[in-house]
């Protein structure tokens, strides 16, 4: 007897699990388009992580009633929330808004440094990128944000029975050739890219 409904088409392509966040510079990577960081540049162990494409239309209508005619986007913005699990000085920088990979936190050890509160700036330009692998081990997503900054509110909550988990959320920058700090491999899609391998 033949299934009904939505059955699989193709079990490859179902996601599960947690994407890796990668972090670097964006500066130094701006002009590649294909995946540049590496797992070295993880932020860890992650409690979720979360892909936005959030978009405001504008839809015209027309007539007595009106009757809607057509949509255009009016506003475009890509984002990635995340929690990270690995409470070290430089998550926590890149929680505050700072470049991970800049003085002083670069030279940071996992248990030893400092990050200021007070006096907080506009956040650095990072390159992010997260990596997501497929439950078949084969294939992968990554969404790259070429031109990134973290607005974050944070919060350690220390719990008796599970990790404290830091909520951040990369919001990608145009980073085409539009933008000083941008690049022309970026102006048909400004914001980054999902791709797939």
């Amino acid at each position: 007897m033949a299934r009904k409904g939505p059955v699989a088409t193709d079990t490859s392509t179902v996601a599960v699990g947690l994407a890796q966040i990668r972090v670097g510079v964006s500066a130094t990577h701006i002009a590649d388009i294909q995946p540049a960081l590496a797992s070295s540049d993880s932020i860890g162990a992650m409690a979720n992580t979360k892909w936005l494409g959030n978009t405001d239309w504008y839809k015209l209508g027309s007539g007595m009633p009106l009757i809607e005619d057509y949509t255009v986007p009016i506003r475009e913005a890509a984002a990635l929330e995340c929690a990270f699990k690995e409470i070290t000085p430089a998550n926590l920088a890149v929680a505050f808004g700072h470049d991970p990979a800049s003085e002083p936190y670069a030279s940071m050890e996992v248990h030893s440094g400092e990050i200021p509160l007070g006096g907080r700036v506009a956040p650095d330009y990072v390159r992010m990128e997260a990596r997501y692998t497929f439950p078949n081990g084969t294939n992968y997503m990554d969404i790259i944000f070429p031109r990134a900054q973290v607005s974050a509110n944070p919060e350690m909550d220390f719990t008796a029975e599970d990790a404290a988990a830091v909520a951040i959320t990369f919001e990608s920058k145009n980073a085409s050739s539009d933008v000083s700090g941008g690049n022309a491999v970026w102006d048909e899609k400004p914001l980054g890219r999902i791709f797939f391998s």
